[in-house]
């Protein structure tokens, strides 16, 4: 039976409403967020009304603060936007969808004042804005504002979006915005598109940065983010209304051959019925003039040939991507769509294919991952001296996982971290390096034989011989 005493709510219910109220009034005491909070429950207990007052004071007050917002200071901020946020759409769009749109747009107007005085580096902080603008969408459409008056608040919202805090936006206002809406959006842009800016004598061109071309002038920055904000919300637009080549638009030639963007096009124009069309989007990117391959462009191309049902070369293609990247994804919608048993065949060639690999740490990562414990120890037992000690990321998971039946295996790995630590005297990996060590010796019983490879007494010895003088390192081990 539970502890009388175990926090949870049954137990705070029996101090009574009294006690918990003097436990709350002494808790809060100096903690202002936490004095908020209840300011705003009791103003719950009143209306919506009272509860949008609350919410729209304190985004007032976080409006007007310049205060350098430290990293030791952040998690209250975040706390404190997520806050205000949750009351927005759980308590005041709940009873007045209106006043909570007005809140909402309020509370997303925040965004380049709050991010110009802190860093956000992590990305929470506009992951918040990102929320809200999910949230908006659902808020909007209970609301049923006037499509165009919500489009020009949009369009106006859109030319702030200086940390991409309104990315989304379109997409979540789309179902509020209705055909009306997203066609007046639509030719703001395009009225944007077209205004001249002004033009500034050469004497008055200020120069804001320099790049490989030389100087970069503030007009010029000023006519290249534009036409970037205009292109991105058409494409958006054109997404919302499915508009498939409307979206294409945006898109320059050039673009068109980069593979990220290929696939995109592809997508959409297969989503739409236009298989043929796809197909001659995915190979506007030349394959042979390219170097690093994305995983999604590869994956594209797989599915338009299945849509054009020419599922043997998809079976093909899939293969030949598996043993350019060993690409776990593409090896396993390989072996989907084999027979039975020829699927046990081929997962064997996948296997001697990555034991070969040129990358013994690409090999070694797919292994673990699939995952082939067997295959691992066997890639480690062979091409040891391949390891590098440094892709620490790779190797550790591998050593733990080999412990248990591979103990010379796990060995070979951690001794490969031990050496770059030392060799490369990176004392901050001392730690680490030292409990390698520990259980390399407490592996060494359990390996029967050493074969080529030295004793950890021998390799032990050789470190000290090495190494001896890195004081820190051996304080670690005989810690």
């Amino acid at each position: 039976m539970p502890s009388k005493k175990t926090l949870n709510a049954k137990n705070l219910e029996a101090l009574g409403a009294a006690r918990l109220t003097e436990l709350l009034m002494d808790i809060t005491k100096g903690d202002a967020a936490a004095k908020r909070r209840l300011r705003l429950e009791l103003a719950g207990t009143l209306s919506s009304g009272e509860v949008a007052k609350e919410i729209r004071k304190r985004l007032a007050t976080i409006a007007r603060s310049h205060a350098f917002v430290g990293w030791d200071k952040l998690k209250a901020l975040t706390k404190d936007l997520e806050f205000q946020r949750r009351a927005i759409v759980a308590q005041v769009s709940k009873d007045d969808s209106v006043q909570a749109v007005e809140l909402m747009w309020r509370f997303m107007g925040l965004a380049n004042s709050v991010f110009a005085r802190c860093d956000d580096g992590s990305g929470i902080v506009v992951g918040i804005f990102h929320d809200a603008c999910d949230d908006f969408g659902e808020i909007a459409v209970k609301a049923n504002p006037e499509p165009t008056a919500l489009a020009d608040q949009a369009f106006n919202a859109l030319l702030e979006n200086d940390y991409g805090q309104y990315d989304y936006l379109i997409r979540s206002l789309s179902p509020a915005l209705g055909s009306v809406g997203l066609n007046h959006l639509k030719h703001r842009f395009v009225s944007l598109s077209k205004e001249p800016l002004p033009k500034v004598r050469t004497e008055d061109r200020e120069i804001i940065g320099y790049g490989s071309g030389g100087p970069v002038y503030g007009d010029e920055y000023a006519e290249r983010h534009r036409k970037s904000v205009v292109s991105l919300a058409l494409q958006e637009i054109a997404d919302a209304q499915g508009d498939v080549d409307a979206y294409i638009t945006q898109k320059s030639e050039e673009a068109r051959s980069v593979p990220a963007v290929s696939a995109q096009i592809a997508k959409r124009l297969l989503v739409a019925g236009r298989p043929d069309e796809a197909w001659a989007a995915i190979n506007a990117v030349d394959e042979d003039s390219r170097g690093w391959i994305p995983f999604e462009w590869e994956q594209m191309k797989i599915e338009v040939l299945e849509a054009l049902g020419r599922g043997d070369e998809a079976q093909e293609f899939c293969w030949s991507c598996f043993e350019r990247s060993l690409n776990g994804t593409h090896l396993r919608s390989y072996l989907k769509q084999l027979p039975d048993f020829d699927d046990m065949e081929a997962e064997e060639r996948a296997m001697a294919h990555a034991l070969q690999y040129p990358s013994v740490h690409q090999s070694l990562n797919f292994l673990i991952s699939w995952p082939s414990l067997d295959k691992v120890a066997d890639l480690v037992l062979n091409r040891a001296d391949e390891l590098d000690g440094d892709h620490y990321e790779v190797l550790t998971p591998a050593a733990d996982a080999l412990e248990g039946n591979h103990p010379l295996a796990s060995t070979l790995l951690r001794r490969a971290l031990i050496d770059f630590a030392l060799a490369k005297a990176r004392s901050k990996r001392y730690r680490h390096a030292a409990r390698h060590l520990q259980k390399c010796e407490n592996l060494a019983d359990l390996i029967e034989g050493f074969g080529p490879y030295e004793t950890h007494e021998a390799y032990e010895n050789r470190l000290k011989s090495e190494h001896g003088r890195k004081s820190a390192f051996w304080r670690l081990v005989a810690a």
